[in-house]
């Protein structure tokens, strides 16, 4: 996989992690669908393992920002 796919990645995941930090759990809950939306379209069409491994990484990096976004939700 390119390199720049992943920097784009890294780049939507620092969005929705500065979204959390505003409280602005509305545009996280929106930036983390369409970034596990592009997660799962590599996910289609990677078949190197050192991709499927990355992948897998942002994946749980995903369900931990889900959890944050949704203790925020209470707190809102």
């Amino acid at each position: 996989m390119e390199e720049n796919t992943y920097a784009l990645l890294k780049q939507n995941v620092q969005e929705i992690i500065d979204f959390i930090a505003a409280k602005n759990a509305i545009d996280a809950k929106n930036k983390l669908v369409v970034v596990s939306e592009q997660l799962d379209d590599l996910l289609d069409f990677s078949e190197d393992d050192a991709d499927l491994i990355e992948i897998s990484k942002y994946q749980v990096l995903l369900n931990q920002l889900q959890q944050k976004i949704v203790a925020l939700n209470g707190h809102l």
